[in-house]
């Protein structure tokens, strides 16, 4: 799903103008960025939450050639699933394999 395909189907479930859609999704994917970028959690109840984690410098390997390479430090996203959307995911995906 793309922004505007959620702007699309928000401007549809709500009944929204599309431009009203657009700035909502636009107005929460910034929030949710700001949070992260101060280090906050960002919880959806039911849903899941996102929250940020800081990576040490490290040493990897480049799989084609087999050389060493450093990977430095940074801070990462991270997602964690709520139990009620694991539950839904894998009653769906039950679904399709019978």
């Amino acid at each position: 799903m793309t922004k505007a395909d959620l702007t699309r189907r928000l401007a549809e479930k709500t009944g929204l103008p599309s431009k009203d859609a657009r700035v909502a999704v636009e107005t929460v994917i910034e929030t949710i960025a700001e949070s992260l970028s101060s280090w906050e959690r960002v919880e959806f109840p039911g849903f899941g939450r996102f929250y940020v984690v800081h990576r040490d410098t490290r040493v990897g390997r480049n799989p084609k050639t087999g050389e060493s390479v450093a990977i430095r430090a940074g801070r990462y996203v991270r997602f964690a699933p709520s139990p009620v959307a694991l539950e839904r995911l894998n009653a769906e995906n039950s679904k399709r394999q019978e």
